[in-house]
């Protein structure tokens, strides 16, 4: 009988980081930690990262002095130029609490914390290695209370990508420098006023980008005014059971993990209609109605459809809230401008009222 072993590719992978982590450990290469947002209740957190390795003399600091240089200059390429420490021990400080995990083999961390003993609001915990130096990651606590929450697409909704295209959507991702990406007009605004109409909610940037993006997308949301929030992201390669990670799949299940660690939270799902987002958002809202507020999805312009899709659909600018299958409402339009009054209108009872009258 044969044994539940991963993937062929996946364990070619897991084979192939090790002997090249073990040459560059032989030239003295070492640990860094690469910081990503983590998020949590009262009751758990989910603390999120990364191990790399780096060539001798540099270190965190370095490598956070090269992310704040990078803005300018750095072509997308080189984010994805990294070399994982695979099942590398690590400790994670959280309140003066000391937790030991292991990396995966891509060297990523994503483990749970309960009792972790932080207050509603933003916070810093400390990962290590037995040779990286403390880095802080930083995390965002979600207070028992808060009943509405934001769930965003970040490829043409957030970002200009002209995704699924594959040739115009790899010039983008890989030449075209960081400085020259376009934001999508109007959604930082939109997200800016929804989150001070609602104070102490939560945004959460959910993609099908790789993780090695998350620091150009973290300096992005900065650059251009979006409001700082945990990334939900995914790696690009093999699968413990196929050759490829599924992006609808990615979605559909984290979808799932943020309405069972935040019950309570009623989402405005924000997505584009140059993917799957209609459809995946409609199949959610319509399977779980309680936990879903709305839906605004960003139509493409001409332009951006026809490189999408090499058609262009006709579709009109923007239309007000509609019903999908009479439980969750629905609105559209081209960028967050147009997006935005239709919302607010959505949400007008969707939610409670954080500042009733």
């Amino acid at each position: 009988m044969r044994t539940n072993q991963p993937f062929v590719a996946a364990r070619i992978e897991s084979s192939l980081n090790r002997r090249v982590e073990s040459v560059l450990r032989r030239l003295r290469w070492h640990d860094a930690i690469v910081a990503h947002t983590g998020y949590g209740s009262s009751q758990r957190l989910r603390v999120l990262g990364r191990v790399i390795l780096l060539p001798p003399g540099k270190n965190n600091t370095a490598l956070e002095s090269a992310r704040e240089q990078a803005w300018s200059e750095r072509r997308g390429w080189r984010n994805f130029i990294t070399q994982p420490a695979v099942r590398r021990f690590v400790n994670i400080t959280v309140a003066g609490k000391v937790i030991s995990a292991t990396t995966d083999r891509s060297g990523y961390i994503d483990i749970t914390v309960s009792d972790h003993g932080l207050s509603p609001g933003w916070h810093h915990v400390t990962v290590e290695t037995r040779d990286s130096g403390p880095a802080s990651l930083p995390v965002l606590i979600v207070a028992d209370d808060i009943r509405f929450g934001i769930i965003s697409d970040i490829d043409d909704t957030v970002i200009t990508t002209y995704l699924p295209r594959i040739f115009i959507a790899a010039y983008n991702s890989f030449v075209v420098t960081e400085s020259a990406r376009i934001p999508v007009a109007g959604m930082a605004r939109m997200y800016r006023d929804l989150l001070r109409d609602h104070p102490g909610s939560p945004l959460i940037y959910l993609s099908t980008g790789a993780w090695n993006t998350q620091p150009f997308l973290e300096r992005f949301i900065g650059h251009h005014g979006f409001p700082p929030g945990p990334m939900l992201l995914t790696d690009w390669g093999p699968t413990n059971n196929g050759w490829f990670r599924s992006g609808p799949e990615h979605k559909i299940r984290s979808l799932h993990r943020l309405i069972l660690d935040f019950p309570h939270i009623r989402w405005l799902l924000v997505g584009d209609d140059g993917q799957l987002d209609p459809r995946l958002y409609a199949e959610f809202a319509a399977a779980h109605p309680d936990h879903v507020a709305g839906i605004a999805i960003r139509e493409l312009n001409p332009v951006e459809q026809v490189l999408a899709h090499g058609t262009f659909t006709g579709r009109t600018s923007a239309i007000g809230p509609r019903r999908l299958k009479r439980t969750v409402p629905e609105t559209r339009g081209h960028d967050g401008s147009i997006l935005a009054p239709h919302v607010k209108t959505m949400l007008r009872g969707a939610v409670a009222d954080p500042n009733p009258a």
